[in-house]
């Protein structure tokens, strides 16, 4: 079975300038993406898909493939995941060289992404018969008691009926971890919604996940890495 790895990096980054390629723990944060997808031998073909030359040189130098400039209407603002992981798909099946069943798109700006993960992802994905297969982790706190702050800058909560339940009583609940998304050909091509019934979780502990929008999340996950790698 022939499986792509499809790693998107635009080049307008907004929030973070050159986020996905600005040093990371010593490398450009895409490289660890790379490394993990070819340390995971689970791909034919790991590809980047990006509009930014800089980043096709540097994803390359890492051991990408880029063979191809991605089209402008894909690089903007507004631009999904899912089109973008689709047109590599079409693109490898008519001028690639084969045609992929089985495709992971691994974000550029997970360096907490494991190589041991994604072939756990593609386990589940095979065994389950789902459609997608992803990376989620649990809520530090019960979503149920989460509180918001008033116009007026006074708190209520959302779901006020759990105020005098106990933390353990309330079901646990999950988030994307933004790492990676497994899916077979079809569901990507057909545009399949991926959070829903079609998929299954690919549960990571919350120590192998960080949100990287700001430069305190960028300093946080830093430190949080290098505790890791100590650990390794």
């Amino acid at each position: 079975m022939k499986r792509l790895a499809v790693i998107p990096a635009r080049g307008g980054s907004k929030r973070i300038p050159r986020k996905n390629i600005r040093d990371f723990c010593g490398k450009p944060m895409i490289a660890w993406s790379i490394q993990a997808a070819l340390e995971s031998n689970c791909f034919d073909r790991v590809l980047v898909s990006t509009d930014d030359s800089e980043i096709a040189d540097i994803a390359k130098a890492h051991g990408a493939e880029v063979p191809f400039v991605r089209p402008a209407e894909l690089a903007n603002d507004f631009a999904g995941t899912g089109p973008v992981v689709a047109h590599a798909i079409e693109w490898q099946t008519e001028w690639g060289g084969f045609s992929p069943e089985q495709i992971c798109c691994i974000y550029a700006t997970a360096p907490f992404v494991r190589s041991t993960d994604l072939k756990r992802g593609l386990q589940l994905l095979e065994s389950s018969g789902a459609a997608y297969a992803f990376s989620v982790t649990s809520f530090a706190f019960p979503i149920q008691r989460a509180i918001k702050i008033t116009p007026q800058q006074r708190v209520e909560m959302f779901a006020p009926e759990y105020f005098n339940s106990r933390s353990q009583d309330l079901e646990e609940a999950y988030h994307d971890a933004g790492q990676f998304y497994w899916g077979t050909a079809r569901a990507w091509l057909t545009n399949l919604p991926i959070f829903s019934v079609d998929a299954v979780p690919v549960v990571l502990p919350r120590s192998h996940v960080q949100d990287i929008d700001t430069l305190e999340d960028w300093e946080r996950a830093e430190l949080m890495f290098k505790v890791l790698q100590l650990k390794t």
